[in-house]
């Protein structure tokens, strides 16, 4: 590791490594250390109900939590998962400079239900994220969540984070799910407005997907492995609901960035969703371009470990729309390795490409 004149940490090889997806773990202790009390009975109420839907559902979200309890890495039991001061040292043990982090608490699942101080309680919880990045701000980029279910709230707390400083919003991947409608409803054109005048980039990051809790239920295997893998490639409709609709032609300048889902397959998706309209006479009136032009003009996704994609297919998806990460402290991280895997998983691409995915695309995203 180099520590450059102007504090920007380099790895072994003189190179400077961005991740675009790690977490952080917060309790629900910290988010009411900074909420009014009057207002903890709601919060508790809202979030043991989410925690008990949960938990009597068989859901894909519990499915996903116990299998990382029973195939933990060695990061998740670091103070680093949870301390800002920790994780710094974690990232230069890595040789990584910044990190883009997500909460591994969805709190815009259960805000939305609180009878009161639902506004007030999504400001407590992204303050915890402000504290946590104080550390090293530039070094700390938190993904600051935007419940949905209130627009005019959501809309001052984009500007609120803003005026903070702020580096990167995430909103949920699929609304319905908190029983919303899809992101080309026209109640979410004002919200879409504010964060493209903002120049902020709405996160998506994969995980919980209660659309796949009844396969869950059918799905034989001891671990649910194929539930687990259909949760990546599912992110195609959340995709398509942005494309295909029209959404991205409306708001031409809005960054998304799909978190987890990999590469492989978007090429294959790419092609499909072109052919539609090429081949097959598929008509999207409201789009004035081919729909693959509106993921590369303004969709990202990550990847961690995909040799075999990144050599084969990275034109296909653009190497403009490939984000690195260390996906800190999953079972898939590649910390403390992230130097060599690199170093691997790159052997036969070009520097310049290089570059560009392990750090330059998300300079560009994150206006880091």
């Amino acid at each position: 590791m180099t520590l450059t004149e102007s504090g920007i940490i380099l790895n072994r090889t003189g190179e400077r490594i961005i991740s675009a997806d790690s977490h952080v773990s917060i309790s629900q202790e910290q988010v009411k250390a900074n909420l009014d009390p009057k207002f903890h009975p709601d919060y508790d109420k809202a979030q043991q109900a989410f925690a008990a839907r949960v938990a009597a559902n068989m859901s894909s979200a519990q499915v996903n939590a116990d299998a990382m309890k029973r195939n933990p890495h060695a990061a998740f039991t670091r103070p680093g998962y949870h301390t800002a001061s920790d994780r710094l040292a974690d990232m230069d043990t890595d040789g990584v400079d910044i990190e883009v982090i997500y909460s591994e608490v969805s709190a815009f699942r259960y805000i939305g239900d609180m009878e009161r101080g639902a506004a007030e309680a999504t400001r407590a919880f992204n303050d915890v994220l402000t504290q946590f990045a104080s550390a090293d701000p530039r070094r700390l980029v938190v993904s600051y969540q935007i419940p949905i279910h209130d627009i005019d709230a959501a809309i001052a707390e984009v500007h609120r984070v803003a005026s903070m400083g702020a580096k990167s919003l995430q909103i949920p991947v699929f609304p319905t799910e908190l029983g919303q409608p899809d992101y080309f409803h026209d109640r979410y054109a004002p919200l879409w407005s504010a964060v493209q005048e903002s120049g902020l980039p709405m996160c998506c990051h994969i995980g919980i997907n209660t659309n796949l809790d009844e396969l869950t239920r059918r799905d034989p295997t001891p671990q649910k492995g194929i539930m687990v893998t259909m949760v990546a490639l599912s992110t195609a409709e959340a995709l398509g609901m942005w494309i295909l609709t029209g959404t991205l032609e409306k708001f031409p300048d809005l960054k998304l960035v799909f978190v987890e889902p990999g590469i492989g397959w978007i090429a294959h998706y790419l092609d499909l969703i072109d052919d539609m309209v090429v081949r097959q006479g598929y008509v999207y009136d409201n789009l004035s371009e081919l729909p693959s032009f509106y993921f590369r003009r303004n969709m990202w996704t990550t990847f961690v470990d995909e040799p075999r994609s990144i050599e084969a297919l990275r034109y296909d998806v653009g190497v403009d729309n490939i984000l690195w990460s260390t996906d800190f402290p999953h079972p898939v991280t590649s910390w403390p390795d992230s130097q060599d895997l690199i170093e691997r998983a790159f052997t036969d691409i070009p520097h310049e490409e290089k570059r560009k995915m392990v750090c330059d695309n998300a300079i560009k995203v994150w206006n880091l």
